[in-house]
Order: structure tokens, then sequence, then C-alpha cells
């Protein structure tokens, strides 16, 4: 029989129904150019691409937009949001619009056309992890922007659009509604327990064990008690933090080091799946929240929303997370 579990941050019910069926082989990769010789991404290339924000490089000196980088930062070459402009809020009768003002930037993350996440090593996941702080730090100055968020999509089925290793990150004017839940979520707990939820839930799952997939010093990667997805992981910070840009040198290379080794679970278990990543921080605004912790979201793309999900909003995940989570837990 399938089964409701709630959510306990923003209250959102999901159904565990191990009876429905999954492709747990969806290849990431099916359908790329086999040619790479016009890939914009790759070293050599910078022509190909707006010009750079910011580039990490192992030389003294290097020209801007030229080879040798270990890592790059560009604007969209077709950007969600621009980041020239005013906001110019105003009504339209009823409604409410502003301006498509923003930044969207992609992170080149290597300039290894075929880095795959599940197999370099963490030093990799600490140069991407640092763009992205530094990119924080530089768009806060920013007062028309509430919130970024960072997110990755690999593989075709996750819709990414190069092969190449990348991220991108969106800053944007609002606060998203998901994120604006998960605050209240958090703000709500904290109002009845004096207590974070992300905290209490951490200390719950490393107690229980069984949705545990990954754990350090620093962090612990579990799979969700309400996981909407099959193996669904989200990584978490053990040290209450709001803000991904205040992590120390220490944390920095702990969350590399639990991050390949999910990427390189996952990719055991299921095969070289498609996914997502989504990392969740505080806003830009509202600093060292008591109530709210920084984490990322790796969501493997093994199902597809249905007409049900789509009129209820409520998700249908066909394995049970204490079952995914022993999967990867015991990958070798």
């Amino acid at each position: 029989m399938s089964e409701f579990r709630r959510d306990p941050i923003i209250g959102r019910w999901v159904i565990i129904d191990a009876a429905r069926n999954f492709d747990k082989n969806i290849p990431a990769s099916e359908s790329y150019p086999k040619d790479v010789s016009n890939c914009p991404f790759c070293c050599g290339n910078e022509h190909m691409t707006r010009p750079e924000i910011l580039a990490y490089t192992d030389e003294k000196r290097r020209s801007p937009n030229s080879k040798n980088w270990t890592l790059r930062v560009i604007p969209n070459n077709k950007p969600v949001l621009e980041i020239e402009g005013a906001l110019k809020r105003r009504a339209e009768g009823m409604y409410d619009k502003m301006e498509g003002v923003g930044a969207h930037e992609i992170i080149i993350e290597s300039p290894d056309h075929f880095a795959k996440a599940s197999s370099v090593k963490s030093a990799y996941y600490e140069n991407v992890s640092r763009a992205g702080i530094d990119r924080i730090k530089d768009l806060r100055n920013d007062l028309r922007l509430e919130y970024i968020l960072f997110f990755k999509n690999y593989g075709i089925a996750a819709n990414a659009v190069f092969e190449h290793p990348y991220s991108q990150l969106i800053a944007m004017p609002i606060i998203p509604k998901r994120v604006k839940e998960e605050i209240e979520g958090g703000k709500k707990y904290f109002a009845y327990k004096e207590r974070c939820v992300f905290c209490d839930t951490i200390s719950q799952e490393i107690s229980d064990e069984t949705r545990i997939v990954s754990e350090n010093d620093l962090f612990v990667a579990i799979c969700p008690y309400a996981s909407r997805y099959p193996f669904e992981t989200w990584i978490l910070p053990k040290n209450h933090n709001s803000d991904f840009d205040c992590i120390s040198a220490k944390e920095l290379s702990a969350y590399a080091q639990i991050s390949g080794d999910v990427y390189a679970k996952l990719d055991r278990v299921l095969d070289d799946p498609a996914y997502s990543v989504l990392l969740h921080t505080g806003p830009l605004k509202e600093r060292n929240l008591q109530y709210y912790h920084w984490h990322a979201e790796v969501i493997p793309k093994l199902t597809k929303t249905s007409g049900f999900e789509w009129g209820t909003g409520l998700y249908v995940n066909p394995v049970y997370p204490e079952e995914a989570a022993k999967y990867l837990r015991e990958s070798k």
C-alpha cells in the first residue's frame, strides 16, 4: 500500500508508492554532438562566449578571455534576466509587474569537456563552490537583488544544453516561492520550539541512520523523509549556517568531499543518471537567520511529472527514501 508523508519544513505532503515503475537507467548524455571542437566552453574557444566575469588560473599573468584557466564565469548568452536597467515596479490594473532585471551567469567548471562530477577530485568541487561564494559576495552589492539560486543540470533528461560541465546562477529581485516557503516553515518551527527545523532534522537522521547516504565531520547527506523524487539526496552542514558564502575553508573542503562521494554513489547505483542540483541559501538582505539552514538538493531525473501531480501539487515517489539511501550508502 502507498503512504502519505509530510515534509516537516514546509508542510508539503508526498505519496510514496513503491508499486509504481520508474526507469533508473535514463542515460545522461545520449545525444550530445561527438565533435566537441565547436563547444563554446572549451579552452581555446573563449572568443565564442561573452567576456568573462571571473576566471581562476594557475598562471601568474593571464590576459582576460584567453586560455590557461581552471574555471570561468561568464554571462549567459541568452539570459533569463539582464543586469542592466531599473526594476520599474508598477501595476496594470489588479496585476503587478516589473522589468526582468537580475543576473544570469554560467560557471564553466573545468576546461576538460568530459570531466564528470562522479570521478573528479575534491579540489574540483572546492573550485566551483569558491566561485559561487565569490559571485554571491559581489552580487550582494547590487541593492536591486534579493536572492541568488545556484543550480546545475547534468544530462539531456535534465535539460543540460551542453555536455561540457557547467553550473548556473540566477540573481533575482524577488525571493522565490519555494525558498520563501522553506524560510516561513523554518520560522514557524523556531517560534514553537526555539530550534532550527533543519538542525533537528540532521540530529534525527544521524540518530535513525536509515536515510543517511554519506557523512563526514561537518556534513551529512540524506534521502529526505518526505522525498519528492526517487533517490533525491540533500547535503546539509552539521553546523547551523543560513548563508552559503559564510562557510569556512575547512567546511568548504568537507563539502567538496561529501559532494564527490554523493555523485560517485549516484553514478554507481543509477548508471550515470541525469540530475539537477539546487543550492538553497539565505536571502541576500537577511543574514545569519536562526531558523534557516543552507543546503544542496540533488535530484536524479528518473520520473516524469503527471497530471495528478500538476493538478494537486502532490509528488508521487516510487522509491522509499530508506531503500534509496541503503542502495547509495552501501554502494562501492
